[in-house]
């Protein structure tokens, strides 16, 4: 299940999201979302966990939690529109 992690602090690295989503199961990918120009954090990240239950298990532990003095939003990704 692919999750949308949003209102992340400019610092957060992709390894530290990983650190926080591995205590709920088995983290398949993790991509945190770059500027093009700056390579700086846009704020938003992607997460794929192979297993639904886990992937439930982070949102909802994870969703609204503060990390780096930002209160993450976490939900499932909604499918790309063609």
């Amino acid at each position: 299940m692919k999750l949308l992690i949003r209102n992340l602090a400019r610092s957060t690295t992709e390894e530290e999201l990983r650190i926080l989503f591995v205590k709920y199961g088995t983290v398949q990918s993790c991509d945190l979302v770059l500027d093009k120009d700056t390579g700086e954090s846009k704020g938003f990240a992607f997460i794929e966990m192979p297993k639904p239950g886990d992937a439930k298990a982070a949102v909802k532990n994870l969703n609204g939690k503060d990390i780096a003095r930002s209160k993450i939003r976490v939900k499932k990704a909604e499918k790309k529109k063609a």
